[in-house]
């Protein structure tokens, strides 16, 4: 198996990151005498960023500076109109100096913006940097501001870790931004079982996140699959690599409802043609022009998308796990790629979810239920056993027979620990035993049509975040989010309480990490105030990152238990309540409003 290298699938060019050296235009000594150092501290940056960060396609980031150091509007209109012919969706102004701040800022509303001002004394840049975020926050474009802690010398162009951290998080988090921009959300089916997640609103997607909705009938799978229209050749490859490497679990349906040998076998060749059709569905697929089908060549530019299933399709047809959980995955037949945001019952709001994570995080993402709170005494109960360790004041089941990326079985590893990682980092022996740790068991009785879910147990001590957006009828969409970790119940303790649920599904063990106060009072008030029976579980404590994107999205997070060192929201959110970071955040959200209006 080899690393399939990094490419663009979607349509549209990559977001590029604007770097913009503001200048103290008084010429006669003083704008002469800050040029270099000036621009110095933009080539530095953009050193840093492009070292540091890729999309998550695993191309390069690219970073544009401007052709002059910025003085005044010429200069800064001159900036903007490169910035524009370059396709930068990032605006990261940087300067030593004092500068005018009306006229040099960047006004373009939905671009995300920051400024490092320089810490330094000789020509303190900390004053431009609150005079231009005030001229910012009157005008209503808010911006972060990036200020280092310990006071620096003129000319050192070294770039503090503190400066360094902010600058990162502020960039990642701009690029998911714009790379949103444009791009679509492709419902396949409509809405699961009353689920109203899966109702796609225009208006958010639209408004929040500048993302266009489209949609096909699931009988559209129906008439590629009779048609043959996918790729034939790829068809048979990947059927051959699902037999070798995709093993069948227990069949836990009573004798009379199991499906024979031939069923299993037709299943088979069904679901991996549906993760063929989904794919195509989503980014398109030049060999379906080759046969004839131009228009469905082309996809609908899809950056995260969702199966209705259940029930429409799942009572006649194979339900869509293996689609589900091979496409959200590192890699599959044609080597290891980055994974697709595709949502089982078409959970639009999960999706958006699982895609945030995904464009923060650049690794796959785990969709579940949030399904059981297990407090101590009921595993005692009914298993005798004792939890202890981050699980001794209870865990929460989280399962779902859909995707639950196959990454999420914890098999790749960080420093020998269990980890979740970017498509690039991930070995072929990683793969081997992602495949290994996970079996195919016929679904259970109420997928009458057949097919197959994954089955598999996270392993412990992985660092996740877990979160959600939900809308609020007259609030709009909130975010919610828990930092914690991964945990391994003993094997029969883990069976007894599995058999409780689904065996034939996959189980990820978690336990938030508690603050003692509020919804983080306990594992038990996390559960309590989850706001839907969907979660999304990224790799990694990035509460922090979350709340960053959310803010710049201007969606508020309801409920978090990130440390209040670790925010990092636009200036302007502290004059909505700095001694109340969350209350602020609903204001500041209500008051500029979404940021595509």
């Amino acid at each position: 198996m080899t690393t399939v290298q990094g490419v663009n699938r979607l349509q549209g060019s990559l977001p590029k990151i604007g770097i913009r050296p503001i200048i103290d235009g008084r010429r006669g000594g003083i704008r002469e005498s800050l040029e270099e150092v000036t621009m110095e501290m933009a080539r530095a940056v953009a050193r840093l960023l492009s070292e540091k960060l890729r999309h998550s396609n695993g191309l390069p980031v690219e970073c544009v500076i401007a052709d002059t150091c910025i003085g005044g509007v010429a200069e800064a209109a001159q900036t903007a109109e490169k910035f524009a012919r370059e396709g930068v969706g990032v605006s990261l102004s940087v300067t030593p100096s004092w500068c005018y701040p009306t006229e040099t800022i960047d006004t373009d509303p939905h671009m995300p913006k920051a400024i490092w001002g320089f810490n330094g004394t000789e020509r303190p840049g900390a004053v431009y940097l609150a005079a231009a975020l005030a001229a910012h926050n009157q005008k209503g474009l808010p911006a972060f501001s990036i200020y280092g802690r310990d006071v620096q010398d003129m000319g050192d162009t070294t770039i503090p870790e503190d400066v360094q951290a902010k600058l990162l998080q502020f960039a990642k988090a701009g690029l998911a931004v714009a790379t949103m921009r444009g791009k679509s959300y492709l419902s396949m089916g409509n809405v699961s079982m009353g689920i109203a997640g899966c109702i796609a609103d225009e208006s958010f997607f639209q408004r929040y996140l500048g993302m266009r909705n489209e949609y096909v009938d699931m009988s559209e799978f129906v008439r590629r699959m009779e048609l043959g229209i996918y790729d034939k050749d790829e068809y048979a490859r990947a059927l051959a690599w699902t037999k070798e490497h995709c093993k069948e679990g227990a069949d836990v349906n009573p004798p009379h409802l199991q499906r024979t040998r031939e069923q299993k076998d037709g299943d088979w060749e069904t679901v991996v043609k549906m993760a063929l059709i989904a794919r195509d569905l989503m980014i398109g697929n030049p060999k379906l022009g080759e046969i004839g089908y131009g228009e469905e060549a082309l996809g609908h530019n899809a950056i995260a998308a969702g199966f209705q299933g259940q029930r429409a399709w799942t009572d006649f047809f194979p339900n869509g796990d293996f689609m589900e959980a091979i496409l959200t995955s590192s890699y599959d037949w044609n080597g290891i790629r980055e994974p697709f945001m595709l949502s089982t019952e078409n959970d639009t709001l999960n999706a958006v979810t699982m895609l945030l994570g995904h464009l923060l995080t650049d690794a796959a993402q785990i969709f579940a239920d949030v399904r059981t709170f297990w407090s101590p005494d009921a595993v005692k109960r009914v298993t005798g056993h004792t939890l202890e360790g981050r699980a001794a004041q209870g865990v929460i089941h989280l399962i779902n027979s859909g995707p639950a990326a196959l990454d999420g079985a914890g098999q790749q590893t960080v420093d020998g620990a269990p980890a979740m990682k970017p498509f690039w980092d991930i070995t072929e022996e990683e793969v081997r035993k992602s495949l290994e740790a996970t079996q195919w068991c016929p679904a259970v009785d109420f997928f009458r049509g057949g097919g197959f879910s994954t089955d598999f147990t996270t392993r412990g001590g992985m660092p996740v975040t877990m979160a959600r957006i939900n809308v609020i009828q007259g609030l709009g969409p909130v975010l919610q989010l828990a930092e914690g970790y991964t945990v391994e119940l003993p094997d029969d303790v883990h069976d007894k309480l599995d058999q409780r649920s689904n065996p034939t599904w996959p189980t990820t063990w978690f336990v938030p990490n508690l603050t003692g106060t509020g919804a983080f009072k306990d594992v038990y008030s996390v559960m309590n105030n989850w706001g839907s029976n969907h979660s999304a579980v990224s790799y990694g404590h990035i509460g922090a990152d979350l709340i960053t994107l959310a803010s710049m999205l201007r969606i508020p997070v309801c409920m978090h238990n990130v440390a209040e060192d670790r925010l990092f929201r636009p200036s302007a959110w502290a004059a909505f309540g700095a001694s109340d970071a969350t209350g602020a955040d609903f204001r500041a959200c209500d008051n500029f409003g979404p940021l595509y209006k």
